[in-house]
This record gives structure tokens, C-alpha cells and sequence, in this order.
């Protein structure tokens, strides 16, 4: 199996990545994919851009050298009630939108119980379409609650290759994140998290896992086009 859509990618925008949307764009077409989402990270964290860069993304076309251009962000999660970093007017103006917990933007207190608070919160966000690399042990949440209610919301979970493959405390987590979506039904996306044009597109890693445990190709949005256009169709996002 391949993924033939990646929904978690950086550009150079993102000042610890290291290549320009246009040559993420060549490489997609030269990779065969589909479509691919830029989410360059949001306002908090460090080296990242500014508001009107996420308000502007419109001036990439939608569709070029016949990869579909989700614009996007990697919108950081920054307290227990699941705020964000960015604001309705930039989230709205998106096509995709991720959440995730880091470290460095994150001012809350870190706890099971938290991380739970604030996921659950999100499963009610009508922006965020995905909550990312959740495999963290520093991070912990309520896996079964968590993933029951993103089911029930139509939300994704990521399954991260990056985190899979450079980050083996993850590891456990993520099996044990991928089993309770199978359990429930919550669909998955299966993405790179490319900080440059060689990780683009490219999952073996977490593909493997993910078939390690039999994991439905159904549940996987980006696994085919069947799959990817029925969740584009659910969230108003046109496929071209």
C-alpha cells in the first residue's frame, strides 16, 4: 500500500524545514501523489510566519503541475480547553487544519487529564480536520474516550511516519492509537510530517505498522481516491 495524498508537510515558511512549496509541488508530481497539504506551523512556535502568510496562501493554485495544493496549517494547541494559535479568520480561510501539542507552545499544565480536555475540544472544532503525531509520551491522553468522540465527529487521527520512524517511544503509543481507531471506526490519515522533499510522500514505516495489525485500508483517508474523495465530500473540500 502507498499513501496517495500527504496532509502534514512544512516548507521552508516553517524555518527549520528546508524546501520551498514549489519544489514540495515538483516532488509530489514526480512521486505520483495526488494531492498534499502545506501546514506550515502556527504563530507560536518559533521561526514560523506570520498571520497574513496563512491569509495569502491563496496565491498558490489549487491544482499545479496536477497535484492538488491543500492550503493549510499546523495549528498549535496551547492550553486544556484545546485554544489554538490561530484564529477563526485564519482557520476559516484554510482548507485544512491540523492541531497538535508541542512542548515549546503548550503553557498549561501537562497531564493525562489534560491532553484529554483539550482533544475533546477539538473533536468539536469545526475547523480542525486532524490532530497530529498524538503518539507523544510526554503527551499523553484518554485514548479510548479521545478516539470514541473523533469517530463519532468524523475527525482524523494521524498516524505520523516521522514519529514511527525516528521516535521509538512513540512507537508503543501509536500501535495502541491504531488499534482503538480500528475498534471504533475513527478514520486515520497516514502522513509524512516532510520538513524537506525527500520525507514527502514517503509512509513505509507507518504503513507497515498499520498493517501489522490489520488495519482496514477503509479507515484510511488517504490510502485511495474513493477513500479521500467521501471525506472531501463530507467536509466541503473540493478534490479540484
Amino acid at each position: 500500500m502507498k499513501i496517495i495524498a500527504d496532509f502534514h508537510t512544512h516548507t521552508i515558511a516553517s524555518v527549520h524545514a528546508y524546501a520551498t512549496a514549489l519544489e514540495m509541488i515538483h516532488e509530489a508530481a514526480k512521486i505520483g501523489l495526488e494531492c498534499f497539504a502545506i501546514t506550515d506551523h502556527g504563530i507560536s512556535m518559533h521561526g514560523v510566519p506570520h498571520p497574513y502568510y496563512f491569509m495569502n496562501l491563496h496565491a498558490i493554485p489549487k491544482v499545479y503541475e496536477g497535484v492538488r495544493v491543500l492550503k493549510g496549517i499546523e495549528a498549535n494547541i496551547v492550553d486544556s480547553k484545546g485554544n489554538l494559535d490561530a484564529d477563526e479568520q485564519i482557520l476559516s480561510n484554510l482548507d485544512f487544519c491540523i492541531a497538535s501539542l508541542h512542548m515549546p507552545t503548550y503553557k498549561d499544565t501537562v497531564s493525562v487529564e489534560a491532553c484529554t480536555e483539550a482533544y475533546l475540544a477539538l473533536a468539536d472544532n469545526p475547523y480542525i480536520n486532524v490532530i497530529a503525531h498524538s503518539g507523544s509520551p510526554y503527551f499523553k491522553y484518554d485514548y479510548e474516550k479521545v478516539i470514541k468522540r473523533f469517530a463519532e465527529k468524523g475527525k482524523l487521527i494521524e498516524i505520523n511516519n516521522s514519529s514511527i520512524k525516528h521516535k521509538p517511544e512513540f512507537y508503543p503509543n501509536c500501535v495502541e492509537i491504531a488499534k482503538l481507531c480500528k475498534k471504533h471506526g475513527c478514520r486515520v490519515c497516514v502522513d509524512t510530517d516532510a520538513h524537506f522533499v525527500t520525507q514527502l510522500g514517503r509512509a513505509e514505516e507507518a504503513l507497515r505498522m498499520l498493517e501489522s495489525i490489520d488495519f482496514p485500508e477503509s479507515l484510511i483517508v488517504n490510502a485511495n481516491r474513493e477513500n479521500m474523495q467521501k471525506y472531501f465530500e463530507e467536509n466541503n473540500i473540493p478534490l479540484y
